[in-house]
């Protein structure tokens, strides 16, 4: 389906198998942000495939030598409060990386998002922005994020969750079809009350043990 075809589902046994740990009710917060942190991991070496490297002369301990470096400023942005815990995965495969935060709260009725907080570096426009939020459930609080981060300048974003609901990856297509998806999983649908099918229940409550 052309709608879905931002939605990369990246495909690594391991990560498949946490996904599994983050699944399981049983999982308690500690193993939860072990796997959540995997799975971050994996998807930042997904993302960075695409990354444009420059060539440089270093020196080995026997000689000089062609290396390689990133070519890119790259800029974490997790959503509070459960995108925090996808920072540290990606910092240990991008510690060069820049972190901001965008502080969206949804609201339980309308299921809108509200801003609550934003801090981003500057000169945004000149970065690869990495958009982070384990749920992309109804779409509402990404499109927020994005928007502001838009506004702020940011011209080149990715999206990075654990898993996805067709109705929000839809919705982001539609409103912002040049941001790619990536995740671990693209589930069945949205509930009544826009959660995801399966899904993992609330990543920020179950992330930071305040269920």
């Amino acid at each position: 389906m052309d709608q879905l075809k931002n939605f990369t589902d990246v495909k690594h046994p391991v990560l498949k198998r946490d996904l599994t740990i983050l699944r399981e009710t049983t999982t308690l917060p500690e193993r939860f942000r072990s796997a959540v942190k995997r799975i971050s991991n994996v998807l930042a070496v997904e993302i960075s495939k695409e990354f444009d490297l420059i060539e440089k002369e270093i020196d080995t301990p026997l000689e000089k030598t062609s290396g390689f470096f990133l070519d890119v400023d790259v800029v974490l942005v997790p959503v509070l409060r459960a995108g925090l815990g996808m920072v540290s995965g990606f910092l240990s495969v991008l510690p060069n990386a820049k972190v901001g935060h965008i502080g969206l709260q949804r609201d339980e009725n309308t299921l809108e998002p509200i801003e609550y907080y934003y801090k981003t570096p500057k000169d945004l426009n000149k970065s690869k922005i990495i958009l982070l939020d384990p749920m992309l459930a109804t779409g509402g609080s990404s499109l927020a994020a994005i928007s502001f981060l838009k506004k702020k300048g940011a011209k080149d974003i990715v999206f990075a969750c654990l898993v996805a609901a067709p109705e929000g990856v839809k919705l982001l297509y539609k409103e912002h079809p040049e941001v790619k998806i990536f995740g671990a999983a693209l589930d069945r649908e949205l509930n009544d009350k826009g959660y995801i099918l399966p899904g993992l229940g609330d990543a920020g409550d179950r992330t930071f043990g305040t269920l």
